[in-house]
């Protein structure tokens, strides 16, 4: 099939909160075509519950909210990162509301940003916030983000979505025709996973906005799609990458034998909601941390593990039904009627909910500086592909969004003030099947998907050890070759571009995990349980 060619002036790879904010901040000079994998809104951000921090409520600082973060991230943060973010946060939030996010108002710890009569949004508070500041649409604040943005992207003459596209790999100078030698992206190769065939999407500016690689591991609260493909094609085209071996557990999963993915948003804990243990109710986080149910995740998903080993346990429970009924029910809306169907059947109101952690965020990426630059001329990144700095070894709840709108917004400033320097793609090299055949062996991705999934769980989890790092780093070695093999002779797939991509991430966060020893943040090792007195960032160079 002829590959289609397609040129923009920006190339938005990514459709969530992060690529929309971008493509929205270009779209009044600039053409702009925003690619996602599969429907424009089924990324994470549409699955982000809780909310969003933002300094909003009086007596709330941003020195507080500062400090919040760089003590979520055991100290590894880079703090111009943090500030400019926490300092550009409320702009954010006023940003998401002028075009109509209804976000919840109500009586007593309320805040607008800006007086007068605007609306009193209610803020609630998560683990690590010293105060409440994070707002939200009940419990559901990010299908209601995502819905704004995708409107409002949909309605700009100058933004083109286009859903179902499986980015392939970045187009460096050495796809050109006549190459240079510089180290540029001029844009992406993708299939079309409902026509087939490979299209050629040039710009002069390109946007990683792809999210993480939750689905990695064998339980994730991510959706589908999260497989890293931003990191693997920056990793691949020359960019280096950062503090891969921060993989968050989102502690309160839902555990269930057929849903696997059904996230317990931090906010139930923030609003009284207490961990125990089956069958004696015993409440278990003060006994590991003075904050119990709000100390940062990282502590309470090992507190969760620890105890689930222990006692040889599959669970335990969240219990917040001590809460009036209407009180759980107005803030949890969605978690309760989900959970009341016929095939979960929990009454919130009357029952606690059985939870597991759960691989939740990818807290390393791309490196990029505050405008969104990476190592590469002409490629931006924004959200969960990056390693920006602002997370360090632990994401701070409800940061993420956040970081999304911030540094979407951010890079798309960086081009639009520097649209004259870039210039124009050159002639680019169509993609090349001439040599590859169609599979007959279709087995072979899915059992490498599948066991990439369950080493990373038995060996690359919670809690780690040099020999069960070392035991994953052999497996994916011995799978690299493979599916490199396989992609080598076979036609491209949307499930070959997936696990080609999820091989080169486990790598990375493997290789990682065996360089940081030392138990910072997220990365726990019972071969290096103490703190080195310095935060260093973990650094992965391409070869060349």
């Amino acid at each position: 099939m002829a590959v289609e060619a397609h040129d923009y002036d920006v190339l938005v790879i990514g459709s969530g909160a992060a690529g929309l904010s971008a493509a929205l901040s270009l779209a009044p000079h600039l053409r702009v075509a925003v690619l996602a994998k599969a429907a424009i809104s089924a990324g994470s951000t549409a699955w982000a519950q809780g909310g969003i921090a933002a300094v909003l409520e009086p007596g709330d600082t941003f020195e507080s909210h500062i400090e919040d973060t760089i003590v979520a991230g055991a100290g590894l943060n880079r703090r111009d990162a943090v500030e400019y973010v926490v300092e550009n946060a409320p702009a954010a939030i006023e940003r998401l509301a002028a075009l109509g996010v209804p976000f919840n108002t109500g009586e007593g710890n309320t805040g607008s940003g800006n007086g007068g009569d605007e609306p009193r949004w209610h803020l609630t508070r998560e683990g690590g916030h010293s105060h409440r500041r994070i707002v939200h649409v009940a419990d559901a604040t990010g299908a209601a983000v995502q819905q704004a943005l995708e409107k409002a992207a949909a309605n700009h003459p100058n933004v083109t979505l286009i859903p179902d596209m499986a980015a392939i790999d970045l187009v460096t100078n050495r796809h050109a025709v006549d190459e240079t030698g510089e180290k540029r992206v001029w844009g992406v190769y993708a299939l079309d996973r409902k026509r087939g065939g490979v299209s050629l999407f040039t710009a002069r500016a390109t946007i990683l906005a792809s999210g993480g690689a939750s689905r990695a591991w064998l339980y994730s609260t991510n959706p589908k799609g999260s497989t890293g493909d931003g990191i693997a094609m920056a990793w691949r085209a020359g960019c280096r990458v950062a503090n891969m071996e921060f993989n968050q557990f989102h502690p309160t999963c839902l555990y269930h034998p057929e849903i696997k993915n059904f996230l317990i948003t931090e906010a139930m804990r923030g609003e009284g909601g207490h961990l125990k243990i089956p069958g004696t109710g015993h409440r278990f986080m003060p006994e590991f941390d003075a904050r119990a149910e709000l100390a940062p995740r990282d502590i309470v998903a090992r507190a969760i593990d620890h105890e689930l080993k222990r006692l040889g346990l599959d669970y335990v429970h969240l219990d917040i039904s001590q809460r009036d009924p209407e009180f759980i029910v107005n803030h949890f809306p969605t978690i309760a009627a989900r959970l009341a169907e016929a095939d979960i059947g929990i009454d919130i109101t009357r029952e606690p909910i059985p939870v597991v952690p759960a691989a939740h965020y990818t807290c390393g990426g791309v490196i990029v500086d505050l405008d969104g630059r990476t190592d590469l001329e002409g490629l931006y990144a924004a959200g969960e592909v990056t390693m920006s700095g602002l997370h360090g070894a632990n994401r701070l709840a409800s940061n993420s969004v956040l970081e999304c709108l911030v540094f979407g917004v951010a890079a798309a400033q960086h081009i639009n003030r520097n649209w004259s320097t870039l210039r124009p793609p050159p002639a680019i090299r169509p993609w090349d099947e001439s040599r590859v055949t169609d599979s007959d062996e279709e087995v072979v991705v899915h059992h490498n998907w599948q066991e990439i999934r369950k080493f990373m769980w038995d060996y690359v989890g919670i809690v780690r050890t040099t020999k069960r790092l070392e035991r994953a780093l052999n497996r994916v070695n011995l799978l690299r070759d493979e599916t490199q093999e396989y992609y080598g002779n076979f036609r491209v797939t949307p499930d070959l571009i997936e696990l080609r991509n999820l091989v080169e991430v486990a790598g990375l966060i493997v290789r990682s995990a065996l360089t940081r020893q030392e138990s910072r943040g997220l990365h726990y090792t019972l071969d290096y349980p103490d703190l080195l007195p310095e935060a260093v960032d973990t650094v992965l160079v391409p070869k060349g």
